[in-house]
């Protein structure tokens, strides 16, 4: 028998509206429910990551969807941060960026990342890629401390 699905704690790290919009509808329509936390650059994913300033009552998100192209610090240094940290490798991080090339995938698993989607133009499929990841990281993977 199937245990019933929980909600997650989902960290987008995001600096296009737009983009960030799309994922919010993605989530939205999504009936289990995960909560959805939006940073808008590197120093402040790692602020919340590390509970500083703002974010000292953030909680431990279950799953990083990180933009690699960020102003302050880019997706590839949070990325390192967040990989050599023991207390945060095991967070799941997935790549959702615009930037499609060889070096910038190869360069994201270098530095452990899980997965690598390169964000679609159409606003309903990049509406579906985001489904897919949320569906996929609910329902088949088995996150740490669940």
């Amino acid at each position: 028998m199937s245990q019933p699905v929980q909600p997650i704690e989902v960290l987008l790290v995001e600096d296009d509206a737009g983009d960030e919009l799309m994922t919010r509808e993605a989530f939205a329509d999504n009936r289990i429910g995960n909560t959805l936390h939006v940073v808008r650059d590197g120093e402040e994913a790692l602020d919340f990551l590390y509970r500083r300033g703002a974010h000292q009552d953030a909680v431990r998100p279950d799953l990083i969807l990180l933009d690699l192209n960020l102003p302050k610090y880019d997706g590839r240094q949070v990325l390192e941060v967040i990989k050599g940290d023991r207390d945060l490798v095991m967070i799941p991080v997935v790549v959702l960026t615009t930037s499609a090339t060889e070096e910038d995938i190869l360069r994201s698993y270098k530095l452990h990342a899980n997965a690598y989607v390169t964000k679609p133009v159409d606003v309903e499929q990049f509406i579906s890629a985001v489904r897919q990841i949320d569906d996929f990281f609910l329902s088949v993977v088995r996150l740490p401390g669940r």
